[in-house]
């Protein structure tokens, strides 16, 4: 899983696997949801993240017990 948020957009992307984008989907408004030709999500992307996350540079990861 690879994570980058772009300032100059303020665009936050989230790569789930590495695979070719066949359709992407704006399932609510500032969220796009990309899938492959199997139909499953590849990655998304929030727009305007700076209004959306709390910190959108900041990532911080919490493993389940």
């Amino acid at each position: 899983m690879k994570i980058t948020y772009d300032p100059e957009s303020d665009t936050l992307t989230v790569i789930l696997k590495d695979a070719a984008v066949a359709e992407s989907d704006e399932e609510k408004p500032g969220v796009i949801l990309d899938f492959d030709k199997q139909g499953d999500i590849v990655s998304f992307e929030i727009l305007d993240a700076s209004r959306r996350v709390t910190d959108p540079r900041k990532v911080e990861v919490t493993p389940v017990a």
